[in-house]
């Protein structure tokens, strides 16, 4: 008789999660933000994490996110955004040159400007692969709650920023394509099916991302090849939204405010640091590439893969650029994290030995 009660008080905190995150997206919405459902639902969660209430996003609702950020992604790349391949070099040397500033830059601020010592202020500062940054962290370099706190406020300031300069600067963006056509109940479901196992399949290949790239890589080869041509139904991009920013607001579920305002300013410090250099970068890089200011932006900044494609959709760019871009920028930072824990334990070995 009450065994319902069990199931119901575990399936409270994900349900008040979206609610919340559906609520705060329904606010930025009416107030007419861009990418509102994504935004405001980011941090109407994030807030109500920090007020103390149980914000949580379990493993399989967090897959079906990522499930439907693939699938919508791959589904807004159009045919014609191949032919932009050409001027890729240009933008991916100009992501190589950003890396490099971001962390040496941002690195020496929360050294000297915020007292962190080496091996936090550094992991704190490379834009992005929280988890690989994590792991090192966990073995003794570094304070892993500062840098996680550092780290998530750089996620949801970006999710919550780029809309808003979107609104206020002189960033071109792009309403999506008004369609009449979508996918059925039967074409979702098969669709859904095929970017499911290629995900797993990227999942099992240790592939960054994996979950998210293999969705958007099946269904966008199932869009190249005629396999469909229909459009996402609105309900369910709405609904990858709200999942999104759920995610994304539910990272700071577990930080106590004092944790927090320890480790904020140093956060808005260098996500601060981290806008104005990829600003700069994009802006030299759109003197001599073929496309949007606010497309480059996207494809260069530090956020979470899953983030900045949802962003894409709602601003009606390339998403095929954007993930392309965010996928370097993982393996980049792969190779770049252990070399620079190395040179900062080496420098630590010298200075004990001195």
């Amino acid at each position: 008789m009450n065994k319902p009660l069990p199931v119901l008080t575990k399936a409270y905190p994900m349900v008040l999660t979206l609610l919340v995150s559906a609520a705060g997206g329904g606010v930025a919405i009416l107030l007419g933000l861009p990418a509102g459902w994504l935004m405001g639902g980011a941090l109407a969660v994030a807030l109500a994490a920090i007020a103390g209430l149980p914000m949580v996003m379990p493993d399989r609702l967090r897959d079906l996110a990522f499930l439907l950020i693939g699938m919508s992604m791959g589904a807004s790349v159009s045919p014609d955004s191949l032919g932009l391949i050409a001027s890729w070099p240009l933008t991916i040397a100009a992501l190589a040159l950003e890396l490099l500033l971001i962390v040496a830059v941002t690195g020496w601020m929360l050294a000297k400007l915020f007292r962190l010592d080496r091996g936090t202020a550094y992991l704190s500062a490379f834009p992005g692969h929280l988890s690989f940054v994590l792991g090192i962290a966990s073995s003794g370099v570094g304070n892993p709650r500062q840098i996680v706190i550092i780290q998530v406020i750089r996620i949801l300031l970006l999710t919550i920023c780029v809309p808003i300069g979107a609104v206020f600067l002189p960033i071109a963006h792009f309403a999506p394509v008004v369609r009449t056509d979508y996918l059925d109940v039967w074409q979702l479901l098969a669709l859904a099916g095929g970017c499911a196992a290629v995900g797993l399949v990227f999942v099992r290949l240790k592939v960054p991302a994996g979950f998210v790239l293999g969705a958007m890589a099946a269904s966008m080869a199932a869009k190249l090849s005629g396999l469909y041509v229909a459009a996402m139904p609105v309900p369910l991009v709405t609904l990858t939204f709200v999942l999104t920013g759920a995610l994304i607001g539910s990272r700071f579920a577990g930080i106590s405010r004092g944790e927090l305002l320890t480790a904020a300013k140093g956060g808005v410090a260098a996500t601060a640091t981290t806008v104005a250099i990829v600003s700069v970068v994009a802006w030299l890089a759109s003197l001599v590439v073929d496309m949007p200011y606010g497309q480059i932006w996207l494809g260069l900044a530090p956020g979470a893969l899953e983030g900045m494609g949802a962003l894409g959709i709602a601003l009606g760019y390339d998403t095929g650029f954007i993930a392309a871009h965010h996928v370097l920028r993982l393996l980049m930072l792969t190779l770049a994290i252990p070399t620079v824990v190395m040179v900062i334990k080496r420098r630590e070995t010298a200075t004990i030995g001195s």
